[in-house]
């Protein structure tokens, strides 16, 4: 099973979310996702300043499988992308949560955080997929 932090909220695409405590947040993707995409050989990063409303394409990974879209899980403006993710995309792979960190976004509404997942929901969602693929 994935390692899944109690402390960030998760979206249903398995964007990750850090509360910084001063009207920013910080986004990746989950150690599910990075697992899924298997090893990534590039990452596609949004313009600071750039602005995104909720679920909108921002950023892009790419394996040696295959690309995936990375949506933002809220509405906001980007203040700053991890460049050493840029010359590494690996490090998504090796530390999602920690040097692995997407990009920090201004956000609009502080409180739409609870419109995201907590630990528990993400987990039970991801096992209940499991389940599910089992089945076929």
């Amino acid at each position: 099973m994935s390692h899944i932090p109690d402390e960030l909220r998760y979206s249903v695409s398995h964007e990750w979310v850090r509360d910084n405590e001063d009207g920013t947040v910080t986004v990746g993707i989950s150690d599910h996702a990075q697992a899924l995409l298997g090893d990534l050989v590039h990452i596609e990063l949004p313009d600071v300043d750039a602005e995104f409303g909720r679920e909108d394409g921002i950023a892009v990974a790419e394996s040696v499988k295959a690309a995936s879209d990375i949506y933002s899980p809220m509405e906001g403006r980007v203040t700053e992308v991890n460049e050493a993710v840029l010359d590494s995309p690996e490090l998504v792979n090796s530390d999602p949560y920690g040097d692995g960190w997407l990009f920090i976004m201004e956000v609009e509404d502080i409180d739409m955080l609870a419109a995201l997942m907590d630990a528990e929901t993400y987990s039970d969602i991801l096992e209940a997929a499991a389940e599910e693929a089992e089945d076929y």
